[in-house]
């Protein structure tokens, strides 16, 4: 564990180092029962595969040490409610902050902190990408342009994100990459969580992996007049396509 600073306020962060030199670094953001045994171990894997991976523990500005289970979710929802999104925010970049000299930051998050990671993405200073698994609120700040790259796990047994929900997404930020795991539920990537489902799982990490990859060890993004932010690619000269005509990358 290490302690940061954001906004006079300390706190707490769980910290994983990989063997030799990390390929750039992961932020790793807490659902609504802390950083609990499920996200360190998230952690660890990041930092198995060669990144520096920090888990901040985002509760600890109004209570701190807090593992929670998942009989407990009404009183992590609680926690989240007092704390708001402000304060958050900043711990985030206090956060990276911490780990931008391992190399490029991708930022990961989990229900709670999948949203947080979406909202962060277009506020928190050098993110290379934003990572968000089965996020709810999505549609609050939907209308907002993605200034980085952003990849979204939706599990489609969620009941916390409608089939609408999803459509209206998809529809709305065609500049995101989305996957739905139609046999998934609500924290299907903790392995030992209840929800576990081990081939969405696989599937998800997979992407996630390829996704930080491409944009923290590959090449930077580039951001077009349309506000959409991809890795640039090779494009013939004869083309005079203009940028609005982008669609960005196609929905999955």
């Amino acid at each position: 564990m290490i302690e940061v600073t954001a906004n006079e306020v300390k706190f707490s962060a769980y910290r994983a180092d990989p063997e030799g030199t990390p390929k750039g670094a992961v932020v790793v953001l807490q659902d609504v029962f802390g950083v609990n045994a499920d996200i360190r171990k998230i952690a660890d894997g990041f930092a198995a595969a060669g990144y520096v991976a920090v888990a901040p523990s985002l509760f600890d500005k109004v209570k701190s040490n807090i593992e929670l289970d998942a009989s407990a979710d009404a009183e992590g929802r609680s926690l989240t409610a007092e704390l708001g999104t402000e304060w958050p925010i900043e711990a985030i970049q206090a956060t990276v902050d911490t780990v931008k000299d391992a190399g490029k930051v991708a930022l990961v998050g989990y229900s709670w902190g999948g949203y947080l990671a979406y909202l962060a993405a277009n506020k928190v200073k050098g993110l290379a990408c934003a990572i968000g698994y089965h996020a709810d609120g999505l549609l609050e700040g939907v209308m907002e342009k993605r200034r980085i790259p952003t990849l979204i796990h939706f599990a489609e047994q969620d009941p916390l994100v409608s089939e609408e929900d999803r459509i209206q997404f998809r529809a709305r930020r065609p500049d995101v990459s989305a996957f739905s795991y139609p046999e998934a539920a609500r924290g299907f990537g903790y392995a030992a969580g209840p929800a576990y489902n081990a081939e969405a799982a696989e599937k998800a990490q997979e992407r996630t992996l390829f996704w930080i990859s491409q944009y923290v060890v590959g090449q930077g993004p580039v951001l077009l007049k349309n506000a959409g932010a991809y890795a640039q690619a090779k494009t013939e000269k004869k083309s005079k396509k203009k940028a609005d005509d982008d669609m960005g990358p196609p929905v999955d």
